[in-house]
């Protein structure tokens, strides 16, 4: 069985080696058929000299990394400079991508949060430094402390000492629960370490700040934002959820690799109980406003000479601050060392770092199918964004970058070969990793006890029920609350199993471990994700299931 698959969903957590992380990258496959060329919006010779073979470079980054449809904007000096479509919006189907497909743009989405927050606080609705249980009183962490004082700003900055992912199976893959039940559970999720200590991406305390922007605003989230940020900066095509999109509307199908191999369409997903970590879709035409936006301070554009802001420059001083350092790591190949930053950390929604002596202001996104990347250079007045229709990190950083060295007047550097290393190494740390699992599995163990013992539910103090049953001979897992984690178990060795999701596209199957008693009896069950290139979403090894005592008194 192979293991060669990093699906980033929902990672902001980084886009390269700096922090603490892997190459985000599918392996090279043979594309499908060609895809009919798009033209680019701008002027030819408003592009560096560096760009004017990028149809052919993005072209060779979609079919190295095996993405059907890539759409890129690039904005300087307050101009969009290009927006453009390359490829397919599906696999197999005659429809291009172009610069106002919509694309999930996932973690891309908590930019947008921070500034709701911002906003809110120049209208003197809140402050960004009021404790969280001053707007939500009943607001728990684990600990009390943390629970009395995490700030506002704190819930945007990666640094609650909650591990990383933890309590993304609340609400990923899309679960039952809603926003608020998300968000009282966060007081059975026990931390990893001391408050504000370290730094460690989390997805949950984004749903906090929903709450927190509807409680204070008396809007939900979508309703903010939407009259708030999209109408005043003019992203008329941008949605807060996908329940909006209608048949027929140029939007992009998300792909992945089911059974580890095989690049097929994934339908789209509603996030409606986390919007704020994740829940926007957005076209590049429109975020090249965002970015423009962004790029001006706040400052919106006018027809009248007045000035207008979506937010004061102090307001943005803030958000591009930096809150959490983070650990830079080296770089998985020598290919990649010209991106190790000098610096790395987090604001409010964005990573911050520097390239080739330039300060970067950015973030990823990931989702069911889909990855983006949108970078700013703030002394350049510089900004790119990357949306694709796959899983591919690798793809958005080749094209990324290739951007960054054009308009910093650097040679041309072959990302899309540097990733393509970067992918080949990580796939076979995988590997090893797979076969250092069956080198040390003794297959000639049985299970303790008789399959039928198994069979039960199973409770997490912070996630809810997982159920054992037998089915048709067959052994199944289900988690209660999530409609996708149902799979089938089979014996591993001793009294571990693994489970492999019906769900193919998913790459996350896990080995489910029982312990028992000195009578035999269940104890406890753990799981672990058996790829290292597992989404680290699926924190499956956060969870302490204990069996369900059931009542058979009567009356």
């Amino acid at each position: 069985m192979s293991q060669r698959v990093l699906s980033p969903r929902l990672a902001g957590c980084a886009a390269l080696f700096v922090f603490a992380s892997t190459a985000w990258a599918q392996p090279p496959i043979a594309p499908g058929a060609a895809a009919p060329e798009m033209a680019v919006t701008a002027k030819a010779d408003a592009l560096p000299p560096q760009l004017q073979d990028f149809q052919a470079y993005v072209d060779s980054a979609r079919k190295q990394f095996d993405v059907p449809g890539i759409a890129v904007a690039i904005v300087k000096d307050g101009k969009v400079v290009m927006e453009q479509g390359f490829g397919l919006r599906e696999q197999g189907k005659p429809q291009p991508v172009d610069a106002r497909t919509l694309f999930a743009i996932a973690s891309n989405t908590k930019a947008f949060t921070a500034a709701a927050l911002q906003m809110l606080a120049e209208q003197g609705k809140l402050k960004m430094d009021d404790r969280v249980i001053d707007h939500l009183p009943w607001f728990q962490m684990s600990d009390p402390y943390v629970t009395r004082e995490m700030r506002i700003r704190d819930l945007l900055a990666h640094r609650s000492g909650l591990g990383l992912g933890a309590g993304d199976l609340l609400y990923w893959p899309p679960t039952s629960y809603t926003t608020k039940e998300v968000v009282q559970r966060l007081r059975e999720v026990p931390l990893a370490t001391s408050f504000r200590s370290a730094y460690a991406y989390d997805n949950i305390l984004f749903a906090v700040a929903t709450l927190v922007i509807e409680q204070v605003s008396g809007q939900s989230y979508a309703d903010f934002i939407r009259n708030n940020i999209f109408k005043p900066v003019g992203m008329d095509e941008s949605l807060v959820d996908m329940t909006y999109l209608k048949p027929g509307m140029d939007t992009a199908i998300g792909h992945a690799k089911f059974n580890f191999k095989e690049l097929k369409p994934v339908p789209p997903m509603a996030w409606s109980n986390n919007p704020g970590a994740g829940g926007i879709y957005a076209s590049v035409h429109d975020l090249a406003k965002w970015m423009n936006v962004q790029l001006a301070g706040g400052r919106l554009p006018n027809a009248d000479g007045k000035e207008r802001r979506l937010f004061k420059e102090e307001s943005q001083k803030q958000m591009w601050s930096m809150l959490t350092p983070m650990k830079i790591g080296e770089p998985p190949v020598p290919e990649l060392a010209a991106a190790k930053p000098n610096f790395a950390g987090y604001g409010e929604g964005w990573f911050l770092s520097d390239y080739r002596g330039q300060r970067m202001v950015w973030h990823t996104g990931g989702w069911p199918g889909m990855v983006s990347r949108l970078t700013l250079v703030p002394e350049l007045k510089l900004g790119v964004v990357v949306l694709t229709n796959q899983e591919s990190g690798a793809a958005f950083n080749a094209v990324t970058y290739r951007v960054l060295d054009a308009y910093l007047g650097k040679d041309k550097t072959d990302w899309v070969a540097a990733y393509a290393a970067a992918v080949k190494k990580s796939e076979g740390k995988a590997d090893d990793s797979w076969k250092k699992h069956e080198a040390e599995r003794d297959k000639n163990s049985k299970p303790s006890l008789p399959l039928a013992k198994y069979a039960g539910s199973y409770r997490d103090p912070w996630y809810g029920d997982v159920v054992v049953s037998q089915e048709g001979g067959k052994m199944r897992l289900r988690f209660s609350k999530t409609a996708q984690l149902v799979g089938t178990m089979e014996p591993w060795q001793h009294d571990t199993f693994i489970v492999r999701w019906d769900d193919r596209s998913l790459n996350a199957d896990a080995f489910v471990t029982f312990s028992l008693d000195a009578d035999s009896a269940i104890r406890e069950v753990r799981m672990q994700p058996i790829s290292p290139l597992t989404d680290f979403s699926f924190d499956f090894q956060d969870l302490r299931l204990t069996p369900v005592k059931v009542d058979t008194k009567e009356g």
